[in-house]
């Protein structure tokens, strides 16, 4: 492939690299990982409340890795109500998975730069080998591949598993209890994903660019010479 391509081909993936930290950065500062709705479970039993009853005591919730806001809904209008995860919630949530997903994502921005950096460098520099060259192109997307991953697996089971939305709904309530009627991953959990899809193309992009795999190469080039071996 001319020189000239295989420079857009990386410029292009070192663009994109970019994005994926930007797009990382701004969705930890969101509080739009997960949005829902939490039922006032006390206050509908109280009344008995059936059907579209029910609407009065359903409140809302949304949050990040943060902070977020819950509206309390118990028959009496709704409240609005905004908390932080540091310090308020660190008591009732699973703490050391929540930090765990923060560190990944941490992780993920920093490979994304150095994946951002090194597309540049063998695009309009003079790469040699090992870390420098083809090969980590390869180790940092599939680093960013992976950590992109574990930090969708980490947060779904946190939100899932430890259901954290019911800790959240009934934090500071002696009175009511509160219950997760309905819940989704909003859009900045989905960017993560995008992220993932994103540092995956890269791989293509590599590989388009005309890099073998990583020990590919040297795969064959063992198997041909023992094809030549055979010949002598």
């Amino acid at each position: 492939m001319p020189n000239r391509q295989k420079k857009i081909i990386f410029s292009i993936a070192g663009v994109l690299s970019f994005g994926c930290v930007l797009i990382v950065a701004s969705a930890m500062g969101t509080q739009f990982w997960v949005k829902g709705t939490v039922l006032c479970t006390t206050g509908a039993q109280l009344v008995n409340a059936t059907g579209q009853e029910l609407d009065k005591f359903v409140g809302m919730v949304n949050y990040g890795l943060f902070h977020g806001q819950r509206v309390k809904q118990c028959g009496l209008g709704g409240r609005p109500f905004r908390f932080s995860f540091f310090p308020n919630l660190v008591d009732v949530i699973p703490a050391s998975l929540h930090v765990t997903v923060i560190f990944f994502c941490v992780v993920l921005i920093f490979f994304s730069s150095v994946a951002t950096g090194f597309f540049m460098y063998n695009a309009f520099g003079s790469p040699y080998e090992t870390l420098h060259g083809p090969l980590g192109l390869y180790i940092w997307n599939f680093v960013c591949c992976f950590c992109s991953c574990l930090v969708m697996i980490l947060f779904a089971s946190e939100v899932k598993l430890h259901r954290l939305s019911d800790h959240i709904a009934n934090f500071n309530e002696g009175t009511f209890v509160y219950k997760t009627h309905t819940e989704q991953f909003d859009h900045s959990f989905w960017l993560i994903f995008l992220t993932f899809l994103v540092h995956g193309l890269n791989i293509l992009l590599i590989r388009v660019a005309g890099i073998q795999f990583p020990f590919q190469e040297a795969k064959e080039s063992v198997v041909n010479t023992g094809a030549s071996d055979l010949m002598y």
